[in-house]
């Protein structure tokens, strides 16, 4: 299953074959975790990283009030605390959103791999700054897009993500999150949220039902958002 890492890898990066069986041999063991778990407490000391194989996870923040918010989304092919391997402890909670098949990497085996291999090392390094970029898409959409172009922003940009690995079709996604996980992720109250999402249906732009988000209009949507894809780094170049 990690073959869904590796497309991810390869869409922006040439991975030999040789560094190919090295990431694979980097992989202690995968565990599957059930839906609406905390995968990954903030503060608790970290000797491992967690590559997702199937399913989605968040990175989320909560405040002493109760109210939380998604900081991103992850889906497979994604490490989901890369940043774990310096860090050792994190600021913020990962969770699962569905039900997830991740693969542990012990940090010292990510330490000598990245050693060996310093294209991995680049590659690795390359992503966790793509991270960075989405989290600055957020923080965008958070502070200036109006509720309707930031929810049709998340939704082309998970297209986009789902696509490299093989997880979209021509005309959508499957979509796990519950209403009041979006409006964690986009800052709204879920009234706000529902409306929002309605208004979309209603432009005939997007349709979701039991699990699934249908683009019924991909360029209307991301005329909508605004979208420019720039940011996620798509094209393959020498790292």
């Amino acid at each position: 299953m990690i073959s869904v890492h590796l497309k991810k890898l390869r869409k922006r990066a040439e991975i030999d074959p040789e560094e190919e069986r090295a990431i694979r041999d980097a992989v202690a063991e995968t565990r599957r975790l059930p839906s609406d778990t905390v995968a990954i407490r903030a503060g608790e000391e970290l000797h491992v990283s967690m590559l997702l194989l199937d399913g989605w996870m968040a990175r989320s923040k909560d405040l002493q009030t109760g109210e939380r918010q998604i900081t991103e989304l992850h889906v497979a092919g994604d490490f989901a605390d890369l940043h774990s391997f310096t860090l050792k402890e994190l600021d913020h909670d990962v969770m699962t959103l569905s039900e997830c098949t991740v693969a542990i990497v012990p940090h010292e085996r990510l330490r000598v791999l990245t050693e060996r291999y310093p294209n991995v090392a680049r590659t690795y390094w390359f992503s966790t700054n793509i991270d960075a970029a989405i989290h600055r898409e957020m923080a965008l959409s958070l502070g200036q897009r109006s509720a309707l172009s930031r929810m049709a922003h998340l939704f082309c940009e998970l297209y986009l993500r789902l696509d490299v690995v093989g997880r979209a079709s021509k005309d959508g996604y499957d979509f796990p999150l519950t209403q009041r996980e979006l409006s964690e992720c986009l800052g709204l109250t879920v009234v706000h949220a529902n409306r929002t999402l309605q208004e979309l249906r209603r432009r005939k732009l997007v349709e979701f039902e039991k699990g699934r988000l249908t683009i019924l209009d991909r360029r209307g949507l991301e005329g909508v958002a605004e979208f420019d894809p720039t940011y996620l780094y798509l094209r393959k170049r020498a790292i």
